[in-house]
C-alpha cells in the first residue's frame, strides 16, 4: 500500500479492525474520563491536605496524587506496548538477557530450529541448568491462571501451546543428552509480555513456568535444575549449536 511503513506492513495489529486498533481507539476515547478522574483526585487531596495540615501541604499532596494517577495509567498503557505493536516480545527478551544474565556467565542461543518443531526464541544455559524460553503477548485484560496443575488462559486450556513448548523442551533435552552422553534437563519458560499473571512471581502449570520478563531473569538462580560449571556450560552451548540449526542448516562432524 502506498505510504505504508516497511516496518508495519502486513502486521495485523495495524489494521483497522484488529484488537490492537480497537484498544487504541478505546484508550483515546477514555482520555477525558481519565483526566476528569485525575482532577477529582487532585481536588480531594488539595482539600483534605489543606484542611488537615496547611494549604501548601494540600497543594503538594494534590500534585503528588495527580502524578501518581497519571503514572499508574501510563504504566498500564506501556505494559501493553509489545502486544499493541503486534509483536510477541522475543526481541525485548533478548535485550533483557543481554543486559543481565549474559553478563553473569549465562549463555544464550537465539532463534534456533528444533528438529520436528518450530523455532525456539531463546535457549538459556547457566550454572543452574538449561531453559527454553518462549515469548507471548496477549491483550492486557487476558488472565493466565493455574487451576490444580493445569494452565488456563482466560479460563481456557491452551492445549496447542502446552504441547508445543513441552514437546520442544523434550526434543532439545534428548538432542543435548545424546550429544553429550549425560542427562540434560531442559525446562520450558513462558515469558508473558502482555496479559495478567495470577500468582506472585509466576507459577508452574502443565510443566511450563509462566513468568513476566523481569521475574524470568530471577528464576534461574532461585530455581536451579542442575549444577553446571563454566566448562560444562560451554560444552552444552557447543552441543546446542551443533544440534539446533539456524534456518534448517545442520552442522556435520569435521
Amino acid at each position: 500500500m502506498i505510504g505504508s511503513s516497511i516496518y508495519t506492513r502486513g502486521r495485523e495489529a495495524f489494521t483497522g479492525g484488529s484488537p490492537q486498533a480497537v484498544f487504541e481507539e478505546l484508550w483515546l476515547q477514555d482520555r477525558k474520563s481519565r483526566l476528569r478522574t485525575r482532577a477529582i483526585i487532585a481536588v480531594v487531596a488539595l482539600l483534605v491536605g489543606g484542611y488537615v495540615v496547611s494549604p501548601l501541604f494540600g497543594l503538594v499532596l494534590a500534585v503528588v496524587a495527580g502524578g501518581l494517577d497519571a503514572l499508574v495509567h501510563y504504566r498500564r498503557y506501556q505494559a501493553a506496548g509489545v502486544w499493541r505493536r503486534g509483536l510477541r516480545g522475543e526481541e525485548r527478551m533478548s535485550r533483557l538477557l543481554r543486559w543481565t544474565l549474559e553478563r553473569r556467565g549465562y549463555r544464550v542461543l537465539h532463534q534456533r530450529v528444533v528438529p520436528g518443531h518450530d523455532t525456539l526464541d531463546q535457549l538459556l544455559i547457566g550454572p543452574g541448568g538449561v531453559w527454553l524460553i518462549d515469548n507471548q503477548a496477549w491483550h492486557p485484560e487476558t488472565e493466565l491462571t493455574r487451576h490444580g496443575d493445569r494452565l488456563f488462559i482466560d479460563d481456557r486450556t491452551p492445549s496447542q501451546l502446552v504441547k508445543r513448548l513441552t514437546g520442544m523442551a523434550r526434543t532439545v533435552s534428548g538432542l543435548l543428552t545424546k550429544r553429550l552422553g549425560t542427562e540434560i534437563t531442559v525446562a520450558p519458560l513462558l515469558a508473558v509480555h502482555g496479559g495478567r499473571i495470577r500468582g506472585r512471581g509466576g507459577f508452574t502449570a502443565d510443566g511450563i513456568t509462566v513468568l513476566s520478563p523481569w521475574a524470568l531473569l530471577r528464576w534461574p538462580a532461585r530455581h536451579p535444575t542442575a549444577e553446571l560449571s563454566p566448562e560444562q556450560i560451554e560444552d552444552v552451548l557447543r552441543a546446542a549449536v551443533y544440534t539446533l540449526p539456524i534456518g534448517g542448516r545442520t552442522m556435520t562432524d569435521a
